[in-house]
């Protein structure tokens, strides 16, 4: 017995050991990567474009000027005030839609070939509608923001209200289950993992449409400080705006796999 257990705790070891060696050369992997683009893309410029062109070491010269400067975090807390406000609106009213199309038939038959169409359509297109409904401030960027998170969201909803396995609904309708309890209890938790989905499809399309907004409008923002500095040739200073709005989805890619690792380990495994 005592063997056995030795030798269970020493195939562990070695597992442990083996996935702790593949991570650190994963990360070193990524490291030398990510050295060989800088690289290229340094010597790359520096040798076919003109100087007045971002280059790495450009970039690492300004990045702690730029970080410090107070015109650039306001516009950065701006640009992600007006997306985080965007998106809350978007994930209560995607998911109303989003699963009483997925439940109701006659929801869906009624909304559905509108939201696939309203979805594939350009944002650049309705922009112009928007700021002149909603006037050349941030109320446009707002509305632009909504519209392009606003489908991910219900379509990802829908699916997963579809999804429902059949059998978790006869559960609770043999044992009548109040509506509510199907609709929030069942329901809405077995489509979390769609609604995920959607909100990572989401909160880049409404980054997008937070930047060109403040590209059309005029308004202040991480994308007009890219589009000013880009047209004063700048362009070391822009490609860190760049890198903030990158850093955002990253951080919501980090965040969107934590719930799914903290809350919702059986999506993960299934």
């Amino acid at each position: 017995m005592n063997t056995r257990a030795v030798d269970v705790a020493a195939e562990v070891t070695a597992t442990s050991r083996w996935s702790n060696a593949f991570f650190t050369r994963d990360v070193w992997a990524k490291i030398f990567a990510g050295l060989v683009i800088l690289a290229a893309w340094q010597v790359g410029v520096a040798a076919f474009a003109p100087r007045f062109v971002a280059k790495p070491l450009g970039i690492i010269a300004v990045f702690p000027a730029v970080i410090t400067d107070a015109a650039f975090l306001a516009a950065v807390a701006d640009t992600l005030g007006a997306v985080l406000q965007g998106l809350s609106i978007a994930m209560v009213t995607g998911l109303v839609v989003g699963i009483a199309m997925g439940r109701v038939k006659v929801f869906d038959r009624l909304l559905n070939l509108y939201v696939n169409g309203l979805y594939a359509m350009p944002m650049v297109a309705v922009l112009p509608l928007l700021a002149t409904w909603f006037g050349y401030e941030s109320n446009a960027r707002l509305a632009t923001i909504i519209f392009a998170a606003f489908f991910s969201i219900v379509i990802n909803a829908r699916d997963g209200a579809r999804s429902v396995p059949p059998e978790y609904l006869e559960v609770a309708k043999s044992y009548r289950a109040e509506r509510r309890y199907v609709w929030f209890d069942i329901t809405l938790h077995s489509s979390l993992p769609y609604l995920i989905a959607g909100i990572r499809l989401a909160s880049g399309r409404a980054m997008v449409g937070a930047v060109i907004a403040e590209f059309y409008v005029s308004l202040n923002g991480v994308g007009l400080y890219i589009l000013t500095h880009a047209r004063s040739f700048k362009h070391n200073e822009a490609v860190v705006g760049v890198l903030a709005l990158a850093a955002f989805g990253l951080f919501v890619e980090w965040a969107m796999n934590w719930v799914m690792r903290r809350f919702l380990p059986w999506a993960r495994r299934s």
